[in-house]
């Protein structure tokens, strides 16, 4: 039986709940293939954290593919990120109150990672079921990004591929928004996953179309 590990964040900056996790939780221990079930686990929104709770969860749940999930603000679909950079530069504190300006992800790391998903194959098929999908070429410089590059880093060489999605807000989240806000049901966001899940593990060579396509 293989293993997807899915991670998602705790609430943020004054939430009460984060789509990221709520989405994946809805996936936990399901089949997701006739031999391939998801392990979903949280992961704090907290710099001096979250690197060691993905390293503990790699260790213990040995997953056959990883993909890590977050919010963002403001994004008006499911964006599948291409690259995490070397870089903490929070632009608001992190839940114990850390904002680390302008410092390396890992001392001495290189400058980016890429995605080793087919992120091209995944927004395609997204499209396909109507779901608002696209390649996003920043992950921020948030504790997101943090884990994305965190985990590029330890699983470089071993052949696991792993990458890293944004969801949007949550309808109940933005419904009192002085504004309009972007948002994306959790139904949705959970079939999107699922979605891109699936293809990830039926495509091994990403396809070549022209960033206007699908990005």
């Amino acid at each position: 039986m293989r293993t997807v590990l899915l991670t998602g964040f705790e609430p943020f900056d004054q939430d009460t709940l984060n789509p990221s996790w709520e989405a994946v939780k809805a996936l936990d221990q399901r089949l997701i293939k006739e031999d391939t079930r998801i392990v979903s686990r949280q992961l704090p929104c907290v710099f001096s954290q979250a690197p060691a709770r993905l390293r503990e969860l790699l260790e213990t749940v040995r997953p056959d593919m990883v993909i890590a999930v977050g919010l963002g603000p403001g994004r008006t679909d499911i964006a599948i990120e291409r690259v995490a950079i070397n870089l903490n530069d929070a632009r608001i504190p992190d839940n114990l109150g850390d904002q680390p300006i302008d410092t390396p992800v890992v001392m001495e790391g290189p400058a980016a990672y890429f995605s080793t998903l087919p992120i091209k194959a995944m927004v395609r098929a997204l499209r396909a079921e109507g779901i608002p999908a696209s390649v996003s070429q920043t992950a921020g410089t948030f504790v997101c990004n943090q884990v994305f590059y965190c985990l590029q880093h330890a699983l470089a060489g071993t052949g696991i591929r792993s990458g890293f999605i944004h969801v949007p807000f949550l309808p109940q989240q933005v419904a009192l928004a002085p504004q309009p806000v972007a948002s994306m049901t959790l139904e949705t966001q959970v079939q999107g996953l699922r979605v891109a899940i699936i293809t990830a593990l039926d495509t091994w060579v990403d396809i070549l179309d022209s960033g206007g396509q699908v990005s």
